[in-house]
């Protein structure tokens, strides 16, 4: 992708669109820093203590190896044990946000006897949900028809979690209830069709209605249905980590899995309205909630305002907003550059998908930067003609990366920042994160229990971090469960092991009073050198001792980043150069990935 430098007067976009091209005469202003809103980056929770001990053992709520990434996927656990080992793990490799894997609502058949089906037979998991010795599906139409003989339960949806909901998740009492059984607790909700989700709890005039079979929280080895987001909100206060549970996904269309079944979204409104006005009692005042997740994924592209998907994002935004008012819904759709799929999209493209998606009201939008999947590379423009990388071959075969790509990564997070920017303007406030995969197409052996996909290493996450650039407002990744924690070593010990390793994510030319010079921004830069390598010629300017080290980042940037100013001569490069810009530490660390960067003339 290209870095452009932009005229004085627009320095905002010239923070966002700064990538490749260094125009040798301009030199703007520092951009000036805004904080938009909703956005859980300023608050987080303090970790309450240095260190606690409870059943699950002694944990300390260190940070002892900050990386550049911040933010994890975790998967659901029925064992309160590994969420605090996962949460210790995450926190002292500087996370501070942990985002939740969630399930989906799902709509059921049901055999002549009330019970629920799954591919045509039982399912087992709503077997016991029984009253008065019927299945909850018959005890529910019983007492429907009590309240007027017209009445019925017309369609019957599930909803698994393992959460142990309160009262707020019922809105008519005479037909709504826990159902308790000898392992798990069920919740039985009783709704109008459409959605609408009538609080006159009038049954008495005859309709259709949809009955949802939450099966929540198993009985723990205590006897006690305990509520797995309290446990972790409570774990996010000790360890000072937002947490993002999942919102239900919904219903898929049977044709097209990637989009959500219009029909079953009222459904849907229904439940997740349920869920997050008993959280709005529950939760609202707790900081260590940081915002909810919406799993259903999508592709960015040009398509995507058609996608009844949309519809689900801007019902939920507008339920979060009434009952957990400053709380973001955070959405991470995927990218898709390849050239020899007809579904491959641009930079531009998935802009348009960008403003899409915002125009729903989510607040943060963390697109999945595709590497791991293959469907994205890692590369610069003067690299178009190398060969990919070996790990992507399965997804794109033997071919270059011009060959294979639309663009890199780095196009399309720029693209999509120019885009935000564009909506901040116009008032929509939507924060921009980065969801780097940690993990590559395959692997021998595979580190999730599904699929192909294997263990990547810290060199290649560092070349994604590179590839986000300043176009972010935070770095997170896709997961931590698997994942960070497969092999030997595992991502997460190599992470440990070298997290102080610095990191440069870009160089623009910026004069300082007389002094031409460059730039840099990234992490771990302190003590650290500038190096400038071009085919004629190399420079080394040692930070200290010839610039300047920033090491508080704008508000709108990730945490950690810090910004270096070193005077450098430009004329000494001649005209469409390719310049590599990299930093190195007296300990001998450098950047593995350095930057690319082109003077033109």
């Amino acid at each position: 992708m290209r870095w452009l430098f932009v005229l004085v007067g627009a320095a905002i976009l010239a923070a966002v669109a700064a990538v490749v091209v260094v125009l040798p005469s301009d030199r703007p202003s520092k951009p000036v820093a805004r904080k938009t809103t909703p956005s859980p980056t300023s608050t987080f929770p303090t970790p309450q203590v240095s260190e606690f001990t409870d059943p699950c053992g002694t944990f300390d709520t260190d940070e002892s190896a900050p990386y550049a990434v911040t933010g994890y996927w975790v998967t659901p656990t029925s064992n309160p044990c590994t969420w605090r080992k996962q949460l210790q793990e995450i926190h002292a490799v500087g996370g501070d946000t942990v985002i939740r894997i969630g399930y989906g609502l799902q709509y059921r058949s049901v055999d002549d006897d009330g019970e629920i089906l799954k591919d045509g037979e039982r399912d087992s998991l709503y077997k016991d949900c029984q009253e008065d010795g019927l299945s909850c599906h018959d005890a529910a139409e019983r007492d429907l028809k009590k309240a007027d003989p017209g009445n019925r339960v017309a369609r019957t949806y599930v909803y698994r979690t393992d959460e142990a909901f309160g009262d707020g998740l019922f809105r008519c009492a005479e037909m709504e209830h826990r159902v308790v059984t000898a392992r798990r607790v069920y919740y039985r909700i009783l709704a109008p069709m459409d959605g609408s989700d009538d609080a006159t709890c009038d049954f008495t005039k005859p309709r259709p209605y949809d009955l949802i079979v939450v099966a929540g929280a198993v009985k723990n080895a205590q006897g006690e249905f305990k509520d797995s987001l309290s446990e972790l909100l409570d774990l996010g206060d000790q360890f000072g980590i937002h947490i993002f549970p999942a919102l239900p996904l919904a219903p898929r269309q049977h044709d097209n899995q990637t989009r959500a079944n219009p029909h079953h979204i009222p459904t849907l409104t229904t439940l997740t309205r349920r869920i997050l006005q008993d959280y709005g009692v529950r939760f609202a005042g707790r900081d260590s909630l940081g915002g909810v997740y919406q799993p259903f994924e999508v592709q960015m592209g040009a398509t995507l305002a058609n996608n009844p998907t949309l519809q689900v994002y801007a019902g939920q935004h507008d339920i979060v907003e009434q009952e957990l008012p400053g709380k973001p819904i955070l959405i991470s759709p995927y990218l898709d550059a390849r050239k020899r799929v007809p579904f491959g999209q641009t930079p531009k493209q998935v802009a348009a998908a960008f403003k899409a998606l915002a125009l729903t009201g989510v607040g943060i939008i963390a697109p999945q930067d595709s590497r791991g999947t293959g469907k994205v590379g890692l590369f610069w423009p003067d690299q178009r003609d190398d060969e990919v990388d070996e790990r992507l071959r399965p997804v794109v075969g033997e071919s270059t990366y011009g060959t294979a790509y639309h663009g890199s990564t780095r196009d399309y997070y720029r693209e999509m920042a120019l885009m935000r920017e564009e909506l901040l303007k116009g008032g929509r406030q939507v924060d921009l994160w980065a969801n780097v995969e940690a993990f590559e197409p395959a692997g021998d052996p595979p580190c999730a229990p599904q699929g192909s996909r294997g263990k990547t290493d810290k060199k290649r996450l560092d070349q994604a971090v590179t590839m986000a650039g300043r176009y972010v407002q935070k770095i997170v990744s896709y997961m931590w469960s698997d994942f960070m924690t497969c092999g030997s070593p595992s991502l997460e010990s190599e992470v440990r092991k070298d997290w102080a390793r610095p990191i440069a994510v870009d160089a623009i030319r910026r004069g300082r009073d007389v002094q031409d010079g460059i730039e840099v921004r990234g992490y771990n830069l302190k003590g650290g050198t500038v190096t400038v390598e071009w085919e004629s010629g190399a420079r080394d300017l040692d930070v200290a001792a010839v610039g300047w080290l920033d090491e508080d980042p704008l508000e709108e940037l990730p945490e950690g980043m810090q910004t270096a100013w070193v005077p450098f001569d430009w004329a000494q490069v001649p005209p469409g150069a390719w310049v590599k810009v990299g930093v190195r530490l007296a300990s001998g660390q450098e950047t593995t990935e350095r930057l690319h960067v082109r003077l033109t003339s």
